[in-house]
């Protein structure tokens, strides 16, 4: 299976699916890394791993202009599942519709609960007493896609947006590659908003 992941930062999930590939715990290889921040640490972790490292520059262009820069680069290499990791702009339906329940993203909350930006500070507000993290394909909308896996983490008396965020990215790391390996293994059967394991 080839995979291609579109980043925006830092890149700790990528690392987190690279070491999952390099273990054989995930049945695929990434083809590309492209990102829409030419400082985005992401490229540079591509580049050690020997991962063709890309960045397609978004300025002056519609998200649907820039969205056929990314199809046309991702079907270039071959890709057959694109994941999302730290990925900070919203895809059009044009890109949803050149990959069918074939884009995967992980969110740090347990959706459709705090969807969008900010999901732990949303969760604290809210005096919610579990959050965790939501790996979903995607869809048309922001962060309503049909589920795949998911896992609750406590929110403590003394947590601070930090500190949450930080036990919530510790489970994204294994729920992540679990998803894609899933993916990979051919065991995901989408059947309208719910997503068997088989």
């Amino acid at each position: 299976m080839k995979i291609g992941v579109l980043i925006s930062g830092r890149g700790s999930n990528l690392a987190a699916i690279i070491s999952a590939i390099k273990y054989k715990k995930i049945p695929a290889e990434i083809n590309c890394v492209i990102s829409d921040r030419v400082s985005a640490k992401g490229l540079e972790i591509s580049a050690i791993n020997k991962i063709p490292a890309i960045f397609i520059d978004p300025k002056g262009l519609t998200r649907e202009e820039y969205d056929h820069l990314l199809v046309t680069e991702l079907k270039k290499q071959g890709v057959e599942l694109v994941c999302l990791a730290g990925f900070m702009r919203i895809i059009s339906l044009y890109f949803v519709r050149s990959f069918p329940n074939r884009i995967m993203n992980i969110h740090p909350a347990l959706l459709p609960s705090f969807p969008g930006l900010s999901s732990q500070k949303q969760a604290l507000e809210y005096g919610a007493k579990v959050s965790g993290c939501t790996v979903h394909f995607v869809d048309e909308g922001c962060d309503t896609g049909p589920i795949i896996l998911q896992k609750a983490v406590p929110i403590l008396e003394d947590d601070t947006e930090e500190s949450l965020a930080k036990r919530i990215l510790a489970e994204e790391y294994k729920l992540y590659p679990e998803a894609i390996s899933l993916f990979c293994q051919g065991r995901l059967k989408v059947e309208g908003r719910r997503v068997r394991i088989v």
